[in-house]
């Protein structure tokens, strides 16, 4: 079966359910649902998962929820990929509108990624994530571990951590127009940054780019943090060449709250084209604390921009 353009629901729910290893009910369906621009109720939901099992789609575990069979993974594959282009960036403008952070108060709502880990692997991931931070090279220097959350199965742990996207909504709350241009590899030279080696556009891509390179094995930030050379992700921003003076304002405010920002910026960064009019801004991303640890061989799944909640709940 091919879905048109009216079953869009149908296929966002596969998507989903492609995107979770996990079962997963139809309340977390609906919240899901709902980020991706489908208003639906708990109950809506259980209507179309009823199709999509009588399809053959999906398959119900018990009182856990949903997983896609394999006849629902070749459909998800197939179904509306020139769709699906622009889809991740779609998702984090939506999340920067709603991060509400004043990094001069320390208060307001931030995006967050959930890294999911088995609870015999927390002690390691943990310390994975420290040795990124403290070689400055994550996004913000604060992480939180939980295990009350629905969306952390049995035997496992949770962590929060603050996504980037975060950035732009402070610099939109200023008033200064942003676009998330590149998800990046930065070589890096005795603590030095030296060159990008791979980009994605986000606007192109039906997939997060840094989540891409990390699956790849394109990372090697473990490296860094032993030896000081390496690759780690970056993401790269663009805003106009007259802002310079506020975002360096914004940038000492960031830092004194605890945030790694900015690698660099300038309308001319290492080997990408210079552009009089735009000014490139290079910061860190969050996901080397996730790249540092897939390294090292523990089992992370993570949710880049599960959602906003307030800064403190990361924090505090």
């Amino acid at each position: 079966m091919t879905f048109d353009r009216s079953e869009r629901k149908y296929v966002e729910i596969l998507r989903i359910l492609r995107d979770h290893q996990d079962p997963v009910g139809a309340k977390r369906l609906s919240e899901l649902m709902a980020e991706r621009g489908f208003v639906l109720s708990d109950r809506a939901v259980q209507y179309y998962l009823q199709y999509l099992d009588e399809m053959g789609f999906t398959h119900k575990v018990g009182n856990r929820g949903r997983v896609l069979t394999v006849t629902g993974k070749t459909e998800t594959e197939q179904a509306l990929v020139d769709e699906r282009i622009g889809f991740i960036i779609s998702k984090l403008e939506r999340l920067a509108v709603r991060s509400t952070y004043n990094p001069v108060t320390g208060t307001g709502d931030v995006a967050y990624n959930l890294s999911i880990v088995p609870d015999d692997q927390v002690e390691g991931v943990s310390e994975a994530f420290d040795e990124v931070l403290k070689a400055g090279m994550g996004f913000c220097s604060s992480y939180r571990i939980v295990d009350r959350d629905p969306r952390v199965p049995p035997g496992h742990t949770g962590f929060l951590t603050v996504c980037s996207i975060t950035l732009d909504g402070v610099l939109q709350s200023q008033g200064i127009p942003v676009k998330m241009a590149f998800g990046g590899t930065l070589s890096i030279r005795d603590f030095q940054p030296i060159v990008f080696e791979d980009l994605i556009g986000y606007r192109g891509t039906t997939a997060d780019p840094l989540q891409l390179f990390i699956t790849a094995g394109l990372t090697s930030v473990g490296r860094i943090v032993e030896t000081g050379t390496g690759t780690a992700l970056v993401n790269i921003r663009e805003v106009p060449v007259s802002a310079l003076s506020r975002v360096e304002e914004i940038a000492v405010h960031m830092r004194e709250a605890g945030f790694i920002f900015p690698v660099t910026m300038g309308t001319k960064v290492f080997n990408l084209m210079e552009h009089p009019y735009r000014l490139a801004i290079v910061a860190f991303s969050g996901m080397n604390l996730i790249a540092r640890s897939t390294e090292a061989g523990y089992s992370i799944r993570t949710e880049i921009g599960a959602g906003n909640i307030p800064y403190t709940k990361v924090t505090e």
